[in-house]
């Protein structure tokens, strides 16, 4: 069975680009272009991780972050953070939450699946 993928991103062709680079992975790949429907799609079948844009719409990624961490099994949940949001307190706020990894974009392609092929590898799940 294959890893499974939540995309939280707004910005179709970005959204994309990462289903794209996941599947070419052999992982299986939900999209979500909004705050509540990254959380919706989590409560209706958790990921095995989430890569999370801190700036969509409707709730910003630290709001899905948290109500994620709330959902059954959602303190093991791995999160991948890919944001324009670089300062040191974006950074530290999203540790406080948990977060596995946090990369600013623009960001290489071919790092993100290595981090994802890694966070998953880690987990063990």
């Amino acid at each position: 069975m294959a890893f499974s993928v939540l995309v939280a991103e707004d910005e179709q062709p970005i959204a994309e680009s990462l289903s794209f680079l996941m599947e070419k992975a052999g992982l299986d790949v939900r999209v979500a272009y909004d705050g509540p429907s990254t959380i919706s799609a989590a409560q209706t079948a958790l990921p095995d991780l989430v890569l999370l844009d801190l700036m969509i719409p409707g709730c910003d990624g630290f709001e899905v972050l948290s109500r994620l961490r709330e959902l059954p099994g959602g303190q093991d949940l791995r999160v991948l953070i890919l944001t324009a949001k670089g300062r040191e307190i974006d950074r530290r706020k999203a540790a406080d939450l948990g977060v596995d990894a946090y990369m600013t974009k623009p960001f290489s392609t071919r790092e993100v699946v290595q981090r994802v092929q890694s966070l998953l590898a880690a987990s063990g799940a």
